[in-house]
């Protein structure tokens, strides 16, 4: 009886390292991505020729950044990601919340295997519907359009931004703006209880307070919107 115990105990005690060392991996594999994000954002924002105008900047609500996006084996043209996204708050810009993205039809206009994609919200209607754990097709209720370019003074007098979301793709070293009609963007709930711990939502992410732990990867992160 005693050995059967005993064995029983270190059978625990083996799955329970498993289990901490897949919990480390998850980690640090969201932790790249956070990494990825924001270089992503820093290389967008900072492309001397083609700007992101400024008035989009500091207008937007959300900020959305999926690194990698693939190309699907199958289905016309459709991709499938995931990447963080972050809103702004009475103090600042929230904790980063990741998020999916799948569908849509942005392969074949840039032809390419892999594409960073940013997106500017310009209310958070469309986060705060992902709050209930709803998907939200852009181009649907939430309109999208190709983000413009130009941070000179005739650009920023003739800007006008009167669409929610506005799209950036970045293929083979290029961005460009981007139509992304029919993706579905959705919240990643494994993503985030496996970086923030267990009890983080999306909707405490983006609309209420820090977690309790904030990792350096997503202050880093927020960091570079600021």
């Amino acid at each position: 009886m005693k050995r059967y115990v005993v064995g029983l105990m270190m059978c625990a005690m083996i799955v329970t390292a498993g289990i901490a060392v897949a919990s480390s991996e998850d980690v640090a594999k969201q932790g790249k991505k956070l990494t990825d994000a924001t270089a992503v954002y820093n290389e967008l924002i900072g492309t001397p020729d083609r700007g992101v105008p400024k008035e989009l900047l500091e207008n937007c609500k959300c900020v959305a950044v999926l690194p990698g996006v693939l190309k699907a084996a199958l289905g016309y043209g459709a991709r499938h990601g995931s990447g963080v996204m972050t809103c702004r708050t009475a103090n600042g810009w929230s904790a980063p919340a990741f998020v999916n993205i799948s569908g849509g039809s942005v392969g074949l206009q840039l032809g390419a295997e892999s594409t960073d994609l940013v997106l500017f919200f310009m209310n958070d209607r469309g986060a705060r519907s992902l709050v209930n754990g709803s998907r939200i097709t852009l181009g649907g209720k939430a309109s999208v359009a190709a983000g413009p370019f130009g941070r000179s003074g005739e650009a920023a007098t003739n800007l006008e931004l009167k669409s929610e979301i506005y799209s950036y793709a970045r293929s083979k070293g290029l961005f460009a703006g981007l139509s992304l009609e029919g993706a579905r963007l959705a919240p990643n709930k494994e993503d985030i209880t496996g970086y923030y711990g267990r009890g983080v939502t999306y909707k405490q992410l983006l609309f209420g307070a820090d977690p309790a732990r904030m990792p350096a990867g997503a202050e880093e992160f927020r960091n570079a919107l600021r």
